[in-house]
């Protein structure tokens, strides 16, 4: 339990730790198997506590000048950073990234608070002019109503970030339920959001039974809007919830990126991209690069350089300087690696690294390269989330266009190659929410965040995330 926050409920401004006799359950590191913490569960009583404060504080919030909510995202920011080497051993104990990692994230977190801090100033309705003499006609922005956020485990930070930001920026009031695997980044988030002075009311932390608490959450009237990140399926169990009341819903579920490697991309400068990518938290990315399409002419090459670095990554703690990659995020994980590598070898496929667990202690499973495979193949079919790399050889630009489509999924996808003209075929080609091309950062705090098909709706990041908490209003003055 050393170096780890303690961890508690947040509710109508006053936190609520674990007690005997009190509903909780352990929270586990990834590397060892370890208990480092009993986190407390919401009591239903303290659920609909929750709910009243957020209406309650919800007129108050949305009429408090956007200099005044700014000046209070920023100092939640500075906060952030001034805590940030505890912050960052809290994220590696509970999530397992390395600490280089997870500052990454914790700095990617505070520029979200600050983004907010500032875009939330401009909030700006317009006038349009009338047809009849004597009528303005305004349009206004209005803050949508007391919101709940569900977030996953695998950035404990930055997926709390883009949603209580944006809504506390738009002046909205909000309830997050953070994932029971990762509490500590929330429970932080939270103490800089209390200790900057935010109201009490405008931001609550629950946790409990996932179907059970989401289902009392989003089926209450006081809530107007739900943000979600996790599992398609998942999320359309609670847009059915939230269909029930007419609610508005922000979903970011699951992706399956592409990554198309053509014959005239920079090779050395993509491989390097793509070796410090794939396997960036282990995998545990939504946008990670995931099917791997590279043209016939390089494809082998391509995949014995993949496999040279993924033997060479070392595994381990992330508390451990020399770590490359650090854990999988629980045992559910390492197992759904196993059944992928089984599907693949049933399927002819051939791996050249990896392919197994890692030691006897913690969620440790090997970086590893698949060859071999026909896009029937598991790894070519749903989301692997997890540091397997499959690679397919394709002939041309339709084939390779063809294969990227060729999943329900359209979070993100990522194309190599010095042509424009190439690019310019994948850019209105591919159907995703987002694409890099000759690039992975596709996820900054000023640009939206969002796919498309079975990948979701909405976006969170940029304007559009902050305009996901508004509502239009017309209003003809005459």
């Amino acid at each position: 339990m050393i170096d780890y926050l303690p961890l508690s409920l947040y509710i109508d401004g006053r936190f609520i730790a674990a007690a005997p006799g009190r509903v909780s359950e352990p929270v586990v590191d990834p590397a060892t198997g370890d208990t480092i913490a009993e986190l407390p569960h919401a009591t239903d009583a303290e659920l609909d506590e929750a709910l009243a404060a957020a209406d309650r504080a919800f007129p108050l919030w949305a009429a408090t000048s956007p200099l005044e909510r700014s000046d209070i995202l920023r100092r939640a920011a500075a906060l952030l950073r001034e805590r940030m080497d505890t912050l960052c051993r809290t994220m590696t104990l509970e999530q397992g990234k390395p600490l280089a990692e997870a500052r990454g994230e914790w700095t990617h977190a505070c520029e979200i608070f600050e983004w907010c801090a500032e875009e939330g100033r401009r909030v700006y309705g317009r006038i349009i002019r009338s047809r009849l003499p004597g009528t303005d006609h305004l349009v206004l922005a209005e803050p949508v109503g007391p919101c709940a956020a569900f977030t996953p485990w695998n950035f404990p930070a930055l997926s709390p970030a883009r949603k209580v930001a944006a809504a506390l920026g738009a002046g909205c009031t909000v309830i997050l339920r953070a994932s029971s695997e990762t509490p500590g980044c929330a429970v932080a988030i939270m103490q800089a959001l209390h200790d900057a002075g935010l109201p009490k009311g405008c931001a609550q932390l629950v946790f409990g039974r996932a179907s059970h608490l989401s289902e009392k959450i989003i089926l209450s009237p006081l809530i107007r809007k739900i943000s979600f990140t996790g599992s398609t399926a998942v999320g359309k169990q609670l847009m059915v919830l939230a269909a029930q009341g007419a609610k508005r819903s922000t979903m970011e579920l699951g992706g399956n990126a592409p990554v198309i490697v053509f014959g005239d991309a920079d090779y050395e400068r993509s491989m390097a991209m793509l070796k410090a990518g794939k396997f960036r938290n282990a995998g545990q990315v939504c946008v990670s690069p995931a099917r791997f399409f590279v043209h016939e002419s390089i494809a082998d090459r391509f995949a014995r350089d993949m496999a040279d670095h993924a033997d060479g990554l070392k595994l381990g703690s992330g508390l451990l300087p020399d770590t490359a990659m650090g854990p999988l995020a629980n045992p559910r994980r390492v197992d759904a690696m196993e059944e992928f590598v089984a599907d693949a070898g049933s399927r002819g496929g051939t791996v050249l690294a990896g392919g197994r667990r890692d030691g006897d202690a913690g969620n440790f499973f090997r970086p590893t390269v698949v060859t071999g495979l026909d896009p029937a193949a598991a790894l070519f079919r749903a989301e692997c989330f997890g540091p397997i790399l499959p690679v397919m050889p394709f002939a041309t630009l339709d084939e390779a266009i063809t294969l990227a489509n060729g999943v329900v999924e359209g979070l993100a996808g990522y194309a190599f190659t010095t042509s424009l003209r190439t690019a310019q075929e994948v850019m209105h080609r591919v159907k995703t929410g987002m694409l890099g091309v000759n690039t992975l950062a596709i996820s900054t705090p000023e640009a939206p965040f969002g796919g498309v098909g079975e990948s979701g709706n909405g976006s969170e990041g940029g304007i559009e995330g902050l305009q996901a908490y508004l509502d239009t209003k017309l209003v003809s003055l005459a």
